[in-house]
Order: C-alpha cells, then sequence, then structure tokens
C-alpha cells in the first residue's frame, strides 16, 4: 500500500508530466506555424486570416441563428490568438472585416451559371474548419441540399451537400476548401454559390 509521501511524488510527477506535455505541443505548433522553425511569420498572412475570422464573426452577427454566440465565442479566441501573433511579428497594418464588400460580384456571379441556381449573389466564402469529407453548412438551405461553390478568381469549384446549419450562405469544411482556395488565403471573396440536383 502506497504511503502518503509515496502519493504526493506520483500526483507531483504526474503534474510536471502534464506541463511538459502542454510546453511540448505549444512548442510544437509554434514551430510549425513558423517558416524553417524561425520566430518570425508573415503579416500578410496573419492579416489574411484575422480578416477571414472578422468576417465570419461579422456575418454571424449580421443573421445570426440558434448557435451563432457559440461560434462568435470561438472565432473570436481565435481572433485573440491571431492579434498575439501579429503583435510577436511586428504587424501594425489595421485589419477590419470586410462586410461592405459582400455586395460586388452579384452581376459577374449570375453572369457565370450554367448548371443550377445561383443563390447567395456577392457572398463572401470561408471555411469552418471543420474536418470529414467535402461538405458544407449552410443558413440558407436544409441538410441534403447539393451546392456548387465556384472560386471566380481561379475557375476551381466542388459541389458539396449541406450536412450542418451555419449562419452563411456556404461554409465549407476544410476538405472542400481546399478544393476550391487559392494558396495562403483563407476567404472567397469573388464566388458563385449554385443550388443543383
Amino acid at each position: 500500500m502506497m504511503n502518503s509521501a509515496g502519493k504526493h511524488r506520483k500526483r507531483a510527477t504526474i503534474g510536471i508530466a502534464s506541463v511538459l506535455g502542454v510546453a511540448a505541443i505549444a512548442a510544437a505548433m509554434f514551430a510549425l506555424s513558423t517558416p524553417d522553425g524561425q520566430a518570425a511569420e508573415s503579416c500578410q498572412g496573419l492579416d489574411t486570416a484575422l480578416r477571414s475570422n472578422l468576417d465570419f464573426i461579422a456575418g454571424q452577427q449580421a443573421d445570426p441563428d440558434a448557435v451563432s454566440a457559440a461560434r462568435i465565442a470561438n472565432r473570436q479566441a481565435v481572433v485573440d490568438l491571431i492579434q498575439q501573433r501579429r503583435e510577436a511579428a511586428g504587424c501594425t497594418e489595421e485589419v477590419l472585416a470586410d462586410v461592405g464588400e459582400q455586395e460586388q460580384g452579384a452581376g459577374t456571379d449570375e453572369a457565370m451559371a450554367g448548371e443550377g441556381e445561383v443563390v447567395c449573389p456577392g457572398s463572401t466564402v470561408t471555411l469552418s474548419g471543420e474536418g470529414g469529407a467535402p461538405a458544407a453548412s449552410s443558413g440558407e438551405f436544409p441538410a441534403g441540399t447539393k451546392l456548387k461553390v465556384t472560386n471566380l478568381d481561379n475557375d476551381k469549384s466542388t459541389t458539396v451537400e449541406v450536412t450542418g446549419v451555419s449562419g452563411s450562405c456556404a461554409l465549407l469544411n476544410n476538405a472542400a476548401f481546399e478544393q476550391v482556395r487559392e494558396p495562403g488565403k483563407f476567404l472567397i471573396r469573388r464566388a458563385t454559390i449554385e443550388r443543383v440536383g
């Protein structure tokens, strides 16, 4: 039977291991987030990521649903982390949400349509950060709806099924967004969203 001192030593050992484990994970994440392990980050990349998250928050605030508050809280935590990284990298440019730009390009969207009904003209498209097979969530269409998203800046498109609810017309998960994104960009400003099938 373990005496009291032995129990305290075991607890202390577990506590130290937990702290070291968290520190190792944090160090690995920092190394992965910096080129060649150097403590230098691209302000342009950080600014793009920040703007994407601010756009998402603005969209949730403009058209909230039952879980918007939770989504906003999660994204705000990401924004705070990005701001810390921007400060450490010496980034000084003010970054704001581009809510006013969402109306641009509606005529172009309709002109590019061909396979389905163009919906949500002028909407920007971003990613949810969720894993799994290519899919989307939507605040406009029920689960099972098929949406074709085309990035007009590189002419890449993907057709996905709506599997959940979001505050956007089409919020792509990671796999779907990878199929249409431009390298280094976390937001598609010029997109056609079509309902197909």
